[in-house]
């Protein structure tokens, strides 16, 4: 399994699928690095060599917020909509659906 930004992903995937295993990383951000990677979306991910993980890696790194540092500004955007105790704020608090 290659190891991208410290998440094992899947092999028997295509590249465009499995990238979206990193939390952060969806189908257009995941399109985004591959074209920018020069990667085609079709290649299987066990196929991949060390010079394409590495680029994947480093445009993530360079460009994006993912895992630690992403789940960190969510958990402190509702840690600060809690204390203004806005309406938002009090849905997170009761554990209610925020929106809808």
């Amino acid at each position: 399994m290659p190891r991208v930004v410290g998440v094992d992903i899947p092999n028997n995937k295509r590249i465009e699928y499995s990238l979206r295993y990193i939390y952060g990383v969806g189908p257009k951000v995941a399109e985004r690095i591959l074209k920018e990677a020069q990667i085609e979306p079709e290649v299987k991910a066990k196929d991949l060599t060390e010079d394409e993980v590495s680029r994947i890696a480093g445009i993530i790194e360079r460009n994006y917020q993912v895992e630690g540092p992403l789940r960190r500004i969510v958990q402190g955007n509702i840690a600060r909509l809690r204390d203004i105790g806005c309406y938002r704020g009090l849905r997170h608090r009761r554990g209610l659906p925020v929106r809808g």
